[in-house]
């Protein structure tokens, strides 16, 4: 048997077994002092509209320069795409330092709605803040049953709403918190404490950027993913963002390797390895293998990455996480090639009738 095909048994192997195992076991989360969790340094990024980063910028940048000036924070959004009306806003600094900027910003927008015709929210004293959050970091926001999510609610005094579906050509999901500007500072203060906990989960996100949801033409991708078509790859996160500064979501997580050969760094060509992680919902990966390995077995070729799929689910919600290891071009390839299987196979089973679906 060759090591491809022993690879795809394994895996194969590993799908069936984990079919029947609902237990997860919780790594025990370093123990941190509200000081040490304070001065720990973390990006968080949120979606805006046109309009909210035109509050947030400011008259000649002058209100983002002020959030600089008052907390000490990097922050920037991103540049204008035509035809796509989300931005990203992202904060660099340190835990307090970013939640107090978060503060500032709900309550600049909170101010700034009206004048910018951004008036109709349910509570004229609140206005939501949509962060963005890696899928596979959500699970520790949320908690068992929807335990930590309360938890947060009830602390800050805010609404949460934790969006199911990934950002197209990201593995990123939203978050939205509506409050008051003090109850959203309270609220990142406690999802910044999760993100830092579960800092290893965040490791090779792929990040949400707007640009990619139009083509060179302006045309909008059909759901971000089906648009893609031949060789052409929209460049994923790999943890860079719009700002020049470290994120903290490049640490690779640690893994012990004391029983396996050390991996190389770089490809034959002299490329970069890169490893990326996604999660797959358990019912999904079913159709990611496919019968016999034989759809995760044409990735990989396709692709020239290889891809590891996790023994046991990693969080509640029951999904297992790929991680893919390759060059920059590979890894971008096989997660297309993943997304496109996982957004065809959401395809069929809504198109099928109740009775046929799997």
């Amino acid at each position: 048997m060759s090591a491809e095909e022993a690879s795809i048994s394994q895996d194969v192997n590993e799908l069936a077994s984990s079919l029947n195992n609902t237990h997860i076991q919780d790594g025990d989360a370093p123990q941190r002092t509200e000081e040490e969790y304070a001065q720990a340094n973390l990006t968080l990024r949120a979606i805006v509209s046109s309009k909210e980063a035109g509050v947030i910028i400011g008259k000649a940048g002058q209100n983002v320069a002020d959030l600089r000036e008052k907390t000490g924070v990097r922050a920037g959004v991103s540049k204008v795409v035509q035809g796509v009306h989300d931005r990203v806003l992202s904060v660099t600094g340190s835990l307090e330092a970013m939640a107090k900027a978060y503060g500032i910003v709900a309550d600049a927008l909170l101010k700034g709605a009206p004048q910018m015709g951004m008036g109709g929210a349910v509570n004229p004293n609140t206005h939501p803040v949509r962060l963005l959050i890696s899928h596979n970091q959500m699970g520790t926001i949320i908690g068992r049953q929807g335990l930590k999510i309360k938890q947060i609610q009830d602390s800050a005094g805010v609404r949460m709403v934790a969006q199911k579906e990934m950002l197209p050509q990201s593995t990123e999901r939203i978050v939205e918190v509506q409050g008051s500007p003090d109850g959203i500072e309270k609220a990142v203060w406690e999802i910044g404490k999760c993100l830092i906990d579960d800092e290893a989960r965040g490791y090779g996100t792929v990040l949400y950027n707007p640009a990619i949801r139009v083509q060179p033409g302006g045309a909008p991708l059909n759901n971000g993913v089906g648009g893609m078509r031949g060789g052409s790859f929209s460049r994923t996160g790999n943890g860079t963002d719009f700002t020049d500064g470290p994120s903290y979501n490049r640490r690779p997580p640690a893994v012990d390797r004391s029983d396996r050969p050390p991996m190389p760094t770089t490809t034959e060509d002299g490329e970069e390895i890169q490893t990326q992680n996604i999660s797959i919902p358990s019912d999904m990966v079913g159709c990611i293998i496919g019968r016999g390995g034989s759809k995760i077995s044409e990735i990989r070729k396709s692709s020239g990455a290889r891809i590891s799929i996790a023994k046991a689910p990693h969080d509640d919600t029951g999904e297992r996480m790929f991680t893919i290891t390759g060059s920059a071009i590979a890894n971008e390839k096989a997660l297309y090639l993943l997304y496109e299987n996982l957004e065809a196979e959401k395809m069929r089973r809504s198109q099928a009738p109740d009775g046929d679906r799997v």
